[in-house]
């Protein structure tokens, strides 16, 4: 039997509650479509959706594409080529842009929603990967995983701003519109690092207790939690965002990678390259392990459409090759 809040002190466990999860948990996911993706059974890596058109990108790092598959008809629209080494991906629907990650071309490219077209190549340090939108200063911090910075990136004039130090291996990073506060994982060093994205500066280091190698990140702002999944160890870490304060630890599959929180259902969905995905539910900023569930080989990527509550995982082999799998709560 798993405990999640293993470290909690006895005002924590009382505020957040500590929940009990049994082995063999029932089946969670209810299968909707298994859709064919062109290309060969390579890596995918990020997704981004944009609400408004309904439109998902994916991230075909092997091909070097990005495919543009459309939700509300439940059908690829489009694939891009031209984005070799392709990894994150950020839609800014206010913008009509798409902002890639190619890392061997070293850069972030711009490509308007609208037409398809490539408007930018803005070089972006070593390798950039995750993303993140400052929607105030329309700013796009970029984290650049070997070259140990946080890139940040013009949205308006589609050019490289400044670049900052974090010390060491950056994983994802996300926005948090409570604080104003850019957060990112800095793997090598085992760090939570808050950032101030008027000043372009760190703020606050957090060095996790029970976690290591953190790569991927998510937040809940409502609850004011961040979850850090930790590749080294296959944990998924919880961390007050106002107090930057260590709450909770559980286990997750092993590689964990990207996340989706479902602020509605209140579901917090951690993907893993051994294709578990974890599943938590989060309420009135209690955190309760629900299960671990096998989605498919290497369903280490996941996109969620709050409107629909649908999961979205691009699996690199299907039973007739590359497959994107679109699952939802059984219940």
């Amino acid at each position: 039997m798993l405990r999640f809040f293993r470290r909690l002190g006895p005002l924590w466990a009382a505020f957040l509650g500590v929940s009990a999860v049994l082995a063999d948990p029932p089946p969670f996911f209810k299968p909707q479509q298994d859709v064919p993706l062109p290309g060969n059974t390579s890596r995918f890596d990020y997704q981004s959706l944009d609400p408004q058109s309904g439109l998902l990108y994916i991230a075909h790092m092997g091909e070097g594409q990005i495919l543009l598959f459309n939700t509300k008809k439940g059908e690829l629209q489009a694939t891009l080529s031209g984005f070799p080494g392709v990894t994150g991906l950020l839609v800014v629907p206010e913008l009509h842009r798409l902002y890639a990650s190619v890392t061997t071309r070293h850069e972030v490219d711009v490509v308007d929603t609208q037409t398809l077209k490539t408007l930018a190549r803005i070089p972006a340090g070593n390798f950039p990967c995750g993303m993140a939108y400052v929607p105030g200063l329309r700013q796009v911090y970029v984290s650049d995983e070997r070259g140990g910075e946080e890139v940040v990136i013009d949205a308006v004039q589609d050019k490289r701003l400044a670049f900052v130090k974090m010390g060491g291996e950056v994983g994802d990073s996300c926005y948090d519109p409570g604080s104003s506060r850019v957060f990112a994982d800095v793997q090598s060093q085992n760090e939570l690092v808050a950032l101030n994205p008027q000043t372009r500066k760190v703020l606050l280091r957090y060095s996790l207790q029970s976690g290591r190698h953190p790569n991927g990140l998510c937040l809940d702002p409502n609850s004011r939690l961040a979850f850090v999944a930790c590749g080294g160890d296959a944990k998924l870490v919880v961390v007050d965002l106002d107090h930057f304060q260590e709450v909770g630890v559980s286990d997750v599959g092993k590689g964990p990678d990207t996340m989706a929180f479902d602020p509605q259902l209140g579901y917090l969905y951690a993907a893993s390259e051994s294709g578990t995905v974890s599943v938590f539910r989060v309420r009135d900023r209690q955190v309760e392990k629900v299960g671990d569930f096998f989605v498919g080989a290497n369903a280490h990527s996941v996109a969620l459409d709050p409107a629909t509550h649908l999961l979205y995982f691009p699996l690199r082999q299907g039973d007739s090759g590359p497959v994107l799998r679109i699952l939802k709560p059984a219940n």
